[in-house]
């Protein structure tokens, strides 16, 4: 490896900058750094040039214009390999510079603050900390551009480069991405959202994509703090999830925090043990309880058919004595926050197929998610805000024909937080607090009203006494009627049909509870 004699550090956040300058002094670097960073470095001991003194003039334009000069472009792009530009500096009394530390302004913080202005977001957008990223970049030089990659720095310099030979390529291609999302969201900001992209690190490989033939496929992370990202999932034992694992596992974390937070919101029950049969991206069992054990139990009983295969969510730790609830169905995967050791030894497959995959914050940091969706479509992508809507009984806008119990509104409840994040069209049965019938995906209402039935009959499941909620409303009478001949007593729906009074009639006519909210609030579409 070429001895490396020359470092440029300049960091907005000083945080652990002292320490690793430092470091580089004991591996003999010489340092240039800038403004801010170099007074923080000189009061702390450490001998550091003004990189003025390098660009032969000091910052100028109210520090605006420091590092933007021909003698840093130079030390920078000179190429170790080509004798003349090597001698070109020598000429020009120009040092090779070998490692760049460099941190930007922290604009997409400076965008989110409620009292930002156009003229503080300009203020704030860094030129030459990304230009000097990229000018390293295309040299080849060490960039340290992220503090979390200072210490494997550290290690590679003391193994001469011989331990991670491929990191410099790395610390390369990471400058051009991290540079790519600040100029984005720059033209975002600038833009008021006419331009938008999407970006993202790879933190797991798929075997395959929704089919064999789809390959190569992967999960990439966007990098946001959240808890329940699927990049914080992590597999405890088991094969690595699929491509429609985490698909799956995406659609089940919508449903898991909409029933949380539903019943945060009516009634404050921050204890609610909840669990989650999904299949192909649908619940097809669910239930909330008290305890644990019941929660679960009922949850697997919801669908028995359907579960086969699928994947199961809880809120709660899964040990040996909920195991047995699990035992039999030859699922795909458990996601839970926690797992005992008896309880992977019990539900364990062959082959390593039943995949054990942990995340703590399900239990104590459930919340929606409000990031923007995207979806790819030829020669593009949508885009739209996540589904953070939350069914209110108390709304303004809410009609209520007859009065539903307060069982029926816990019930209807449930059924919105399912039925509003499965494939619509959708109908949903519920009773008594557990999924006893989903009917996702019809293209019409009376067909997903049967194929809720029908789901909820082969279960065994007697359905006099349920409720039932519609994602949009009933355009005929016919799917109210279907509902109520098989013995439901309370319906949450939307209002927005010409034939909205015919399904008020039938309603009123069979003493059945109706609630309605208008299609444009509170309407149920999801996974279109």
């Amino acid at each position: 490896m070429k001895t490396m004699k020359t470092a440029l550090i300049s960091v907005y956040h000083k945080d652990g900058i002292t320490d690793f300058a430092l470091e580089l002094v004991k591996f003999g670097f010489t340092i240039y750094a800038s403004g801010g960073t170099a007074k923080h470095l000189t009061k702390a001991g450490i001998k550091v040039l003004d990189v003025a003194t390098l660009v032969g003039g000091e910052a100028i334009l109210g520090h605006r214009v420091v590092t933007l000069s021909r003698e840093v472009h130079a030390g920078l792009l000179a190429r170790y390999d080509v004798p003349e530009d090597m001698a070109e500096l020598e000429r020009l009394n120009i040092p090779c510079i070998d490692l760049v530390c460099v941190d930007l302004y922290p604009l997409e913080q400076e965008i989110a603050k409620p009292d930002s202005t156009e003229s503080s977001v300009i203020e704030m957008t860094d030129i030459g900390g990304p230009t000097m990223i990229r000018l390293a970049a295309k040299g080849c030089r060490v960039i340290v551009c992220d503090p979390a990659d200072r210490l494997p720095v550290i290690e590679w310099l003391k193994s001469d480069g011989q331990k991670d030979p491929g990191l410099l390529g790395r610390l390369c291609a990471k400058a051009e991405f991290v540079v790519a999302n600040y100029c984005m969201a720059s033209a975002t900001y600038r833009s008021a959202g006419w331009y938008r992209g999407l970006s993202g690190e790879s933190v797991a490989e798929c075997k395959y994509g929704e089919n064999a033939h789809q390959t190569p496929a992967a999960l990439f992370s966007s990098g946001i703090d959240d808890p329940l990202g699927l990049d914080k999932f992590t597999v405890v034992e088991g094969t690595p999830p699929s491509y429609n694992n985490y698909c799956d596992l995406d659609r089940l974390l919508q449903t898991m925090t909409h029933i949380a937070i539903a019943f945060r919101n009516m009634s404050g029950r921050k204890d609610s043990k909840i669990a989650i049969g999904g299949k192909h991206g649908n619940a097809c069992g669910a239930c909330t309880s008290y305890n644990d054990e019941d929660a679960l139990r009922c949850a697997m009983n919801g669908d028995p058919l359907a579960i086969f295969g699928g994947l199961v969510m809880t809120n709660f730790p899964i040990d040996e004595r909920l195991a047995e609830s699990l035992s039999g169905k030859m699922l795909d995967g458990i996601i839970a926050p926690g797992f005992s050791v008896e309880s992977i030894a019990k539900l364990r497959r062959r082959g390593d197929k039943c995949r054990f995959i942990e995340n703590k914050a399900l239990s104590s940091e459930i919340g929606l998610d409000a990031m923007p969706r995207f979806r790819y479509v030829r020669g593009g992508f949508l885009r739209q805000p996540n589904y953070t809507s939350m069914m209110d009984f108390n709304h303004a806008n809410l009609k209520k024909i007859g009065n539903a119990s307060e069982r029926q509104l816990i019930d209807m409840l449930l059924a919105w937080a399912i039925g509003s994040t499965s494939n619509s069209n959708t109908i949903t049965l519920v009773k008594n607090s557990m999924l006893i019938g989903n009917g996702v995906g019809q293209q019409d209402r009376v067909g997903a009203a049967k194929l809720a039935i029908e789901r909820a009959t082969r279960s065994k499941h007697d359905i006099n006494g349920a409720v039932a909620y519609s994602d949009s409303f009933f355009p005929f009478p016919d799917g109210p009627q279907t509902l109520i001949d098989a013995g439901v007593k309370a319906i949450l729906t939307s209002s927005g049909s010409v034939k909205d009074q015919a399904t008020i009639d039938v309603c009123v006519k069979n003493n059945v509870a109706l609630y309605m909210i208008p299609d444009l609030i509170g309407r149920g579409f999801f996974g279109h």
